[in-house]
């Protein structure tokens, strides 16, 4: 059955760029739990499960959802719903989200219980105290309207326990950033606008600043932004950093620098693949491929700095590639990875506009060896 009918199709600003790329947008895990949570909530009341159940979103958008499961009985009642991210390659994509609600006594609001598969907070620094379910503000909030709006329509109190499930949450999560942000037993309930646009990497981002604030709150003083798995390796042989100081950098260099600037730590190692990181050290922030290439010309700049001769020069512009670069100077003795990590630091430094950070870079090759290091430096004006 499928989650999303076309009313409310997601429209303005970002979301009506996708109509030329495309993609089609979907919706949240936040979207997904307030609906189902609207329609549970509903049936408790009236007897009836609306379906498909619309919701407002915080834009105004109004989705309809169809169910996929529902139950009454007990003085309880579920509904659940499939998510739907449209094509953003989103991990919960299929999943079905499930709300069960109860009535509490008289002023007990709403009370947010982690079901099977939804996540529970188990270290500070989050947006969420310890011991809460993993079910973000926003949705939270929406949630609370929605369950607000039944009870006006229908003579209800709006005091009721909301458990939110997941089927097969816990074992989704493992492929997420929840273990490492110390969130429990299965996924988090997430979702700003209700709206997934695909590709469009706020989610990403998003746990990259989630990251620093879980460090942070940890007392890391020294935290790696890392391209991969096989960098973050790297930084653990070099630094013998646990595993919540690291952060899943990916292609995001940027956002790890501009969060850090404004939530300082005092030691920052920045650590990828030479390729990726000779685009740093290029003033690239985006270093995806489909975002920012490698610049040859600017590697045979460095090169000459680092004492290439011309011919070795003009043979690292003309290379097919940043490693056949790279290996073309190292066969001639000139310290390219060196130099990169050196720019990208610098780079890096200029980004954090003299934040309280030291930083360092660690270039890798693919399998992660060591190909280039940067001394520590910092901060510096800006």
């Amino acid at each position: 059955m499928s989650s999303v009918s076309s009313v409310g199709e997601p429209s303005g600003g970002r979301e009506a760029q996708l109509k030329h790329t495309g993609l089609r947008p979907g919706w949240t895990t936040g979207a997904c739990a307030t609906a189902a949570t609207t329609a549970a909530y509903t049936a408790l009341l009236t007897g009836d499960f609306p379906d498909p159940v619309t919701i407002t979103l915080p834009k105004g958008q109004t989705p309809a959802f169809a169910l996929a499961a529902e139950a009454l009985s007990g003085g309880t009642a579920m509904a659940g719903i499939v998510k739907d991210a449209g094509d953003d390659p989103d991990v919960t994509h299929g999943a079905l989200v499930r709300a069960t609600v109860r009535p509490l006594p008289t002023g007990s609001g709403v009370v947010f219980r982690a079901g099977p598969g939804v996540g529970t907070v188990t270290r500070p620094g989050l947006p969420l105290d310890v011991g809460e379910p993993a079910v973000n503000p926003v949705p939270r909030q929406l949630m609370r309207e929605h369950v607000a709006a039944v009870a006006a329509r229908h003579g209800g109190t709006g005091d009721v326990e909301l458990t939110l499930s997941i089927d097969n949450g816990e074992e989704i999560a493992r492929s997420t950033w929840n273990p490492r942000l110390g969130i429990l037993g299965g996924l988090s309930v997430l979702g700003t606008t209700g709206v997934v646009v695909p590709y469009s990497c706020s989610a990403w981002i998003d746990s990259i600043r989630r990251g620093v604030d879980v460090a942070r709150a940890a007392g890391r003083t020294h935290v790696a932004g890392c391209t991969g798995s096989t960098s973050e390796k790297t930084v653990v042989a070099e630094y013998g950093l646990p595993e919540d100081a690291l952060l899943d950098m990916g292609d995001f260099a940027g956002a790890v620098l501009k969060y850090v600037r404004r939530h300082p730590v005092d030691r920052l190692t920045v650590c990828g693949g030479f390729a990726k990181l000779s685009k740093l050290a290029a003033g690239h922030l985006d270093l995806h491929s489909a975002r920012s290439q490698v610049d040859k010309g600017f590697l045979a700049d460095l090169a000459r700095q680092g004492g290439a001769t011309p011919e070795l020069a003009e043979a690292v512009a003309a290379a097919n590639t940043g490693l056949a670069a790279l290996q073309l100077c190292t066969a001639a003795g000139v310290p390219l990875g060196d130099l990169v990590a050196v720019a990208a630091r610098d780079q890096a430094l200029a980004v954090l506009r003299g934040a309280p950070v030291t930083v360092d870079v660690l270039c890798t090759d693919r399998t992660g060896t060591l190909v280039g290091r940067s001394p520590l430096a910092g901060p510096r004006g800006g």
